[in-house]
């Protein structure tokens, strides 16, 4: 086919798989511009387009336009892909990254806990550049580590699925709540008043501070409301414990079931706890799995701890009348 003057101009004719290929890359969010620019020149080339045509269609030079064209007609779909490029060998060789790559997963150095950098650059001779690259492109991190620990409950997944289903579909006409202790708290104070924030003045405080003891805050989180009853304890003992289910008890409405989250502290096991807890009939205890107290939502709350009375020590801050 021709166009006017000059070179006759290449026909280009599709089947319906190249034609529905070059149709989809057009569509694609992840084909990079210059691959999608090539497959919408054959696509106009197939339509009958001169190249000049298609050059002031695309905004691109009429000369562009040919080389596609004829490089779709010699090699079809592959000849739209980049050639390979000349550029400098490499120096590095396959057993010299597998011998990096070995050396990171399967040892340490001897005056550190972790390889850096340039330590492993020092060992292996190389540069800390290739290094970098060479932990880049396989993913590895020696500076970074994670912890975790799986539950040995045999009951793990009947005990989340329980714990879970509670949270997710509390029973009508009942409260749910996780209960957890937080011991050994420090009580601290500063030894001058802080003073407060003004405008262009930040709030501040001294660096010195006066120890005030320790304590034990027990806190009890109502899941539906995110309202929090707690109270400090001098002591964590089993008494403690169960003086705190005692003021629950005192602040629950009448005719509600009571549903506790708590985890397998031995303070929760005692004889004098159990038998509390059968005289009602309307408390009901979920025990967490072992090694998995992320399952109680009232761990997820900070604790923050004020001397607010020369006899006394009380929490303060989420702790108290604030949602999880």
């Amino acid at each position: 086919m021709t166009r006017g003057r000059g070179r006759p101009t290449i026909p280009v004719t599709l089947t319906d798989e190249e034609h529905g290929y070059l149709s989809r890359q057009l569509r694609r969010h992840t084909v990079g511009r210059s691959f999608s620019q090539r497959c919408q020149v054959v696509l106009l080339c197939a339509d009958g387009l001169s190249n000049v045509e298609i050059a002031r269609k695309l905004s691109i030079h009429h000369q562009t336009a040919a080389k596609w064209r004829k490089r779709f007609v010699a090699e079809r779909v592959e000849g739209l892909f980049d050639e390979p490029r000349p550029g400098r060998p490499r120096t590095i060789a396959d057993d010299e990254v597998a011998a990096v790559v070995e050396r990171t997963l399967y040892s340490t150095p001897a005056d550190a806990t972790h390889w850096s950098i340039r330590s492993m650059a020092k060992v292996v001779g190389l540069s800390h550049t290739t290094i970098r690259r060479i932990w880049q492109a396989f993913g590895l991190q020696p500076h970074r580590m994670e912890r975790f620990k799986l539950s040995t409950d045999p009951l793990f997944v009947d005990k989340v699925r329980d714990i879970v289903g509670l949270y997710m579909s509390p029973p009508n006409h009942a409260l749910v709540l996780c209960v957890d202790e937080k011991s050994q708290i420090q009580a601290l104070d500063r030894e001058q008043p802080v003073l407060p924030m003004l405008p262009g003045i930040p709030e501040r405080q001294t660096n010195n501070y006066i120890r005030h003891g320790t304590t034990s805050l027990f806190a009890a989180l109502d899941i539906a409301t995110g309202h929090v009853i707690g109270k400090c304890y001098k002591r964590h003992r089993s008494k403690e414990f169960l003086n705190f289910l005692k003021k629950i008890d005192a602040n629950v409405p009448e005719g509600l079931d009571v549903h506790i989250v708590m985890d397998n502290y031995a303070t929760h096991k005692t004889a004098e706890v159990k038998n509390w807890l059968a005289r009602r009939r309307h408390w009901h205890i979920h025990f967490t799995p072992t090694s998995a107290s992320w399952i109680n939502q009232v761990a997820r709350l900070d604790i923050g701890v004020r001397r607010t009375h020369p006899q006394e020590t009380s929490a303060c801050g989420s702790y108290f009348g604030k949602g999880a």
